[in-house]
């Protein structure tokens, strides 16, 4: 059997865990499939696959048999994930509750032991008094951000809760790895080599390339101690990016009534009227745009003459419990829309989306695809996307970003080398 054969790539977990995932899921998707062969044999990977592919699941799923079978003991810290947005971290740990606890029952219920599993989130929003009781009882997985990371390893008590870690896992890499910001990640996840020595890899990204770039800044590199001299060498990471076509269907638009409106920019409500059609004709529909501002006065004018709001704003100025509480609503159907900046580029699971509505194009081709990629969320689902150029010049923009979605093709990753920073 191949590499990627569904039985050859669950037959590495524990009985039980195998028959909760054929029960819950049936087969392996492709990415799961790749992944799991070389993530079983301790490999440094670097995942890519489309979003809804089930890349955070291949991630986990190994870690917690670990745990389940006492190779990795309870009682400290062995996985640590960091993503670099907040409200995905507290989605992530949602979608860790329910396996948890479904594996928890099959466990009980076949008379074997399930140790105590816990998943908390640590970021800027984390409550004083709860970051205490992290460092007093350090969960088994913990959850956080690169900049949290980084004050974790500043302070000795954070600095000894993680000194257990078995595997880091990085998602969404693809967001960082160009920025200064990855460069700190990536100095914090070296800085954990001296506290646990050296853990496993595993980065996770929908839209990235080259891959050979990406996969080089994800391994770093390894001190090697030797009577003759020290000397770093790169490690190796594995990249797994397996066929796995994902479908979009994508529009350029701008309703006629507004092309004369243009020249004295009062044609925001004519859009808005557009936009309440879109969101008349479906469950549920997601809007980006490039700044707060704009979320902020798109949302304003599409709830105008409305008897009730329709269409809440998401960004990251508003508060840790409005953005969950908006969230919530839109995954469980109570809310047809959402005006979001970046804040909801990223894998967070928000259920299912009708389409996707980008008002003006996104400054990154990637971006556009990550972006338009939030609906269609599931494995062969179609990716439904418009986009709405807001002046002359947004339309060629838009243009050239829709061929480059459907035809995958996306800006390459460049790491920053020697910031002084």
């Amino acid at each position: 059997m191949g590499a990627n054969d569904p039985n050859t790539a669950t037959g590495h977990f524990h009985p039980l865990i195998r028959r909760w995932f054929a029960g819950r899921y049936g087969e392996p998707t492709p990415v799961q499939a790749a992944a799991w062969p070389h993530i079983a044999s301790r490999e440094h990977v670097l995942v890519t696959a489309p979003t809804g592919s089930g890349k955070t699941l291949a991630a986990f799923l190994w870690s917690i048999d670990r745990m389940l079978t006492g190779a990795w003991s309870a009682g400290c810290t062995r996985v640590l994930y960091v993503s670099p947005l907040k409200a995905l971290n507290n989605d992530i740990r949602r979608n860790l509750t329910t396996p948890l606890d479904e594996l928890s029952a099959l466990f009980a219920a076949e008379g074997v032991p399930f140790p105590s599993i816990r998943a908390l989130t640590r970021s800027g929003d984390t409550p004083a008094e709860e970051r205490r009781r992290m460092l007093r009882r350090p969960p088994e997985v913990l959850i956080t951000t690169p900049e949290s990371l980084n004050i974790l390893l500043t302070s000795r008590s954070g600095r000894s809760g993680l000194d257990g870690i078995q595997a880091v896992i990085l998602d969404e890499i693809h967001a960082v790895a160009g920025t200064r910001r990855g460069v700190h990640l990536m100095t914090a996840v070296e800085r954990l080599v001296p506290l646990a020595g050296e853990f496993q890899r595993i980065a996770l990204s929908a839209t990235v390339r080259p891959l050979d770039t990406v996969a080089s800044f994800v391994g770093g590199f390894r001190l090697i101690e030797s009577p003759t001299g020290d000397r770093y060498e790169p490690r190796s990471v594995r990249a797994v990016s397996p066929e796995n076509p994902k479908h979009f269907d994508v529009r350029v638009c701008f309703p006629d009534n507004a092309r004369e409106r243009a020249a004295d920019d009062t044609w925001w409500p004519v859009l808005a009227a557009d936009f309440k059609k879109i969101i008349a004709a479906g469950r549920s529909t997601l809007f980006f745009t490039n700044s707060r501002r704009t979320a902020e006065k798109l949302a304003r004018l599409i709830n105008e003459n409305e008897p009730a709001p329709i269409a809440y704003p998401h960004h990251g100025s508003l508060s840790r419990e409005l953005r969950l509480e908006v969230e919530r609503r839109l995954k469980e159907g109570a809310l047809r829309a959402i005006v979001a900046t970046s804040s909801l580029e990223l894998g967070i699971d928000i259920g299912e989306l009708d389409r996707v509505v980008l008002v003006q194009t996104p400054f990154a081709l990637s971006s556009t695809i990550q972006r338009i990629g939030r609906s269609g969320h599931g494995v062969g689902e179609t990716s439904r996307g418009l986009i709405y150029p807001t002046h002359g010049r947004d339309f060629l923009y838009a243009a050239v970003a829709a061929r480059a979605v459907m035809e995958r093709d996306i800006e390459p990753v460049r790491p920053v080398e020697n910031p002084l920073d």
